[in-house]
């Protein structure tokens, strides 16, 4: 799972999609431009692209890796894109101490579980509101004012 504001890069895309290809599956939270596209046979089924848009402008980049529920957890300065990669100085680092991992960790269940502000990408790359298939309705920037160590301690992922 990647939350970041932008995705650009073909090497970063390349390597979504071959990880697509093996079987691994990939929720991708991008709020501005994605150059990629989901959901496409032999290329992207496994990938799903996310969008929120709402009251806030979030700037976190997480990079998150199930690492067979051992998680590794990347916070970082750098969107996937090529000014970022080659042109500029950007810094990635893993968290280690577990609370931290695991609030950064409900940042993206908070991503994932939206209803609100929340927006599919389509294969073609247009996008449609988020269906809340009968769910209670969620809204992250809201959600947020409610956060407790608790929800903190007990987030799962995947």
């Amino acid at each position: 799972m990647v939350k970041i504001n932008s995705l650009q890069d073909q090497e970063f895309i390349d390597a979504l999609y071959e990880a697509s290809n093996v079987g691994v599956k990939i929720i991708l939270i991008v709020r501005g431009i994605c150059c990629l596209r989901p959901g496409r046979k032999g290329i992207s089924e496994n990938i799903q692209v996310i969008s929120i848009v709402g009251e806030y402008l979030e700037h976190s980049r997480i990079y998150y890796f199930h690492n067979a529920n051992d998680p590794k957890v990347y916070i970082g300065s750098a969107d996937a894109m090529v000014r970022s990669f080659d042109r500029r100085i950007e810094s990635l680092f893993r968290l280690e101490q577990p609370l931290l991992k695991k609030q950064v960790m409900n940042i993206l269940r908070f991503n994932v579980n939206d209803n609100v502000n929340a927006y599919l990408m389509n294969e073609d790359g247009t996008y449609h509101l988020k269906e809340s298939n009968g769910e209670s309705s969620f809204n992250i920037h809201k959600g947020f004012y409610h956060v407790d160590l608790e929800a903190i301690e007990d987030v799962k992922l995947f």
